[in-house]
């Protein structure tokens, strides 16, 4: 099959490859020149230009999104508009919110061109391991398409599903994500327990290692863990700042718009915001109202 790959970042640029590997023509497409340089490498055409890349793609076509979620995706389709035919198929594989990715199939389909939302998992070890994916859209367009995910998936019939309509694929991997902050916070603060009891001495390289066979905690986010400790025991050089993508604020939304509780979500994403705070206002307030009721001591800077 032909696609179009638009956007050559490094998840972008590896699923093109494994298309690629897979047997499919693939076209990447980047306004930058380094990563069309870094694209062309790997053994598969590119190309500066949306009007270039669509020009030599046969009718019906297929143009995979690998951009930031958000305004890019809409100036993205924009600038695809005029290119574009009916019958042809857009995939959106990025994190963009699920809503948007509704509103986005329903402009598109004024023109009979399909969209498909496609929350992808995997990272930077999908090129290796294959992907999961989320799929949502029209079945039809999706059918025709399919050969495309059964590349990209761990295997042809496992690691992906199409989901249900438009947006549900993008609603799936914004709960996955939810799912992931839960998972992330609950192994760190496990591990910052056994870090302080000094005690021990605990190697906890080494637990980590024994929870992979057998722990119901075993994981791929515990085996990244593991080696990631096995390489710097003591996380040296690494600031205590951690970044969210904007899925799991998008989690805790829905929840509260569902009435579902997600405190455990909802936490995890609480506790990512507390890691930016270098000087915060509301732990100085807590030590000076301790000071004001009971003469606490407060400690100087």
């Amino acid at each position: 099959m032909d696609i179009a790959m638009i956007g050559l970042g490094r998840m972008g640029a590896n699923m093109a490859e494994r298309l690629h590997r897979g047997g499919h023509t693939v076209i990447g497409v980047d306004p930058g020149q380094a990563a069309r340089d870094s694209a062309a490498k790997r053994g598969f055409q590119v190309s500066a230009s949306v009007a270039d890349a669509l020009a030599t793609l046969p009718v019906p076509r297929v143009v995979w999104l690998m951009v930031p979620a958000g305004e890019v995706v809409d100036q993205t389709l924009a600038a695809l508009a005029p290119h574009l035919s009916a019958g042809d198929v857009v995939i959106d594989g990025g994190n963009s919110y699920y809503k948007d990715s509704m509103r986005r199939a329903i402009q598109l389909q004024a023109d009979e061109v399909s969209y498909v939302d496609c929350g992808t998992s995997g990272g930077v070890w999908g090129l290796q391991e294959g992907y999961s994916l989320m799929i949502g859209g029209d079945a039809g367009a999706v059918e025709r398409v399919e050969a495309i995910f059964r590349t990209l998936a761990p295997g042809e019939d496992r690691g992906w599903a199409h989901v249900g309509p438009s947006g549900a694929g993008h609603f799936c991997k914004m709960v996955h994500n939810g799912i992931e902050y839960g998972m992330m916070q609950a192994y760190a603060e496990g591990f910052a327990l056994m870090q302080h009891k000094t005690a021990f001495n605990l190697d906890l390289a080494q637990v980590a290692k024994a929870w992979q066979h057998g722990s119901v905690v075993r994981s791929w986010l515990l085996d990244l863990s593991a080696d990631a400790l096995g390489r710097n025991p003591q996380l040296d050089g690494i600031a205590p700042y951690v970044e969210d993508s904007g899925e799991g604020r998008w989690t805790v939304a829905e929840a509260i718009d569902l009435d579902v509780p997600a405190p455990v979500i909802t936490l995890s994403l609480l506790e990512r915001l507390r890691s930016r705070e270098k000087n915060s206002f509301s732990d100085r307030l807590l030590a000076a109202m301790r000071n004001e009721f009971g003469g606490h001591a407060i400690k100087s800077k």
